[in-house]
């Protein structure tokens, strides 16, 4: 099992206080013989829709000496586990959570954008300290 990142129970306490049900912690993916481990599952009732929501939620903390780095280290771990998960659980959507001083340093500038875009990123944007959830950027 992977280690828990540095923020994953702030985000999972922000998911939990909009109101998701955590249904795996962590999200097992198996492909050939290689395993993964996405950082969280979750589904929430659209009573509106009487239908469920599950997604896969990936964190990161993007703390390490190189912005840069950390940045291709998750959109490649994200780019995977989002082709397996289609594959498995076609039923879930990823999303990659990040905390709000991230997104804005990083995310909201023009190579952030064009990942944003070009990779179809989907991010959960939360406060740390106060453990909710800012924006979902679909």
């Amino acid at each position: 099992m992977p280690a828990l990142d540095l923020f994953h129970n702030a985000a999972k306490q922000a998911l939990i206080k909009d109101g998701w049900t955590i249904t795996h912690d962590p999200l097992h993916l198996r492909w050939g013989r290689k395993d993964m481990y996405v950082d969280l599952g979750a589904k929430k009732l659209i009573i509106a829709e009487r239908s469920e929501q599950k997604i896969a939620v990936e964190v990161k903390s993007f703390t390490g000496e190189s912005e840069m780095q950390a940045f291709r280290d998750a959109i490649g771990q994200f780019a995977i586990y989002r082709s397996v998960l289609r594959r498995t659980y076609p039923d879930y959507l990823l999303y990659l959570a990040i905390r709000d001083v991230v997104y804005t340093s990083f995310f909201e500038e023009p190579i952030g954008q064009i990942l944003i875009e070009d990779e179809n990123l989907k991010l959960i944007v939360f406060d740390a300290e106060q453990e909710v959830i800012s924006l979902w950027k679909n």
